[in-house]
């Protein structure tokens, strides 16, 4: 299938469902064994998975994003899933193959990245772990805490996440984002140059954005620099299979399941779960984790949970789709309580 220039913020990459929670050492529901992917037949995974797809892939709630041109023109009727078990095996239907750019779900392979290389206490020092309770890309949550009080998953926060990756050069900087990022999928990804183009044409909020964290010495790379590798990050494409395997990686504590390689340090992931389960899905994240207790990461890319989004920038699709599948694997990892 041809390479189409694709969108960001919709797309759930942790469908890696109960075989992660298992492996992350999460309760899994009581007297059940439906977040272990491995007692469950692989039939069944697959007709759970086939069931999601066929239900919502007709769904047209919502509407594109619009707001990086090249994500306006995507057909918003593709729509795959993708479900990695615990030995290895990738359960998918519809348009799981199809690529696009992964958008705001690079933040978590960046926080990943800067976790991996400079510890825990980096991040809590020089962005914060805090939802902001405010939208995404806002100006005034930076002002209100001068730079502080962010997360790696909202654009100020993200940005200067990347401005603490270590590096002599930009270009260095970029190997070990781009590298990051194809370990975690299990093969080498490319830029979506037309989507990275168009975002970078149109970025001048984040730019702003940029310097302003930068004046508040959240980061000290040239924050010109800092924007152009946020942006070049959000523009690496990725399918739907490839977000599955990425979300598997961190349920499986750094190890993707596929490659067997142990990606970063399994005690990084626990702090980036407790980032995603709070403010993965920007202003839905409580409501999100109410339904389904699975942490998780949201991105406007057209994929596996694509387009058309709802008023929070999240997919419709992709939404109903894994709480579907939550509930037909009694998968809730906290069912128990209560």
């Amino acid at each position: 299938m041809n390479d189409m220039t694709m969108n960001r913020r919709a797309m759930i990459g942790a469908l890696a469902t109960g075989a992660g929670i298992a492996a992350m050492g999460l309760p899994t529901a009581a007297g059940a064994q439906g977040c272990r992917t491995a007692a469950v037949p692989a039939a069944r995974l697959d007709q759970v998975v086939q069931g999601a797809q066929q239900r919502y892939a007709g769904l047209a709630e919502g509407a594109n994003a619009d707001y990086i041109p090249a994500l306006a023109q995507v057909p918003s009727t593709l729509f795959g899933v993708s479900l990695v078990g615990s030995d290895g095996r990738i359960h998918a239907a519809g348009d799981s193959e199809q690529v696009f750019s992964i958008q705001s779900i690079s933040k978590v392979i960046n926080a990943a990245l800067v976790m991996n290389e400079s510890g825990d206490q980096r991040i809590i020092d020089s962005v914060g772990v805090d939802a902001t309770g405010q939208v995404f890309n806002s100006i005034t949550a930076v002002e209100q805490y001068r730079g502080r009080e962010m997360n790696p998953l909202v654009n100020p926060g993200a940005i200067a996440t990347v401005g603490n990756i270590q590096g002599g050069s930009p270009e260095e900087v970029w190997n070990k984002i781009l590298g990051m990022h194809s370990a975690f999928a299990g093969r080498q990804l490319e830029v979506n140059q037309p989507v990275y183009q168009s975002e970078a044409a149109t970025n001048q909020r984040n730019r702003a954005i940029s310097a302003l964290m930068s004046a508040y010495e959240r980061f000290t790379m040239d924050p010109a620099v800092a924007v152009d590798l946020y942006t070049r990050a959000c523009s690496i494409n990725v399918s739907a299979r490839d977000l599955s395997v990425m979300g598997a990686t961190l349920a499986f504590g750094g190890r993707n399941p596929v490659t067997q390689r142990q990606v970063i340090e399994r005690s990084h992931v626990p702090g980036l779960l407790a980032i995603m389960a709070t403010a993965g899905m920007y202003d839905d994240s409580g409501k999100w984790l109410f339904r389904t207790g699975l942490p998780t990461k949201s991105g406007v890319g057209i994929g596996t949970f694509a387009p058309p989004l709802d008023a929070a920038g999240n997919s419709v699709r992709g939404q109903r789709a894994i709480t579907d599948i939550v509930r037909d694997l009694d998968c809730n990892p906290y069912a128990q309580f209560g």
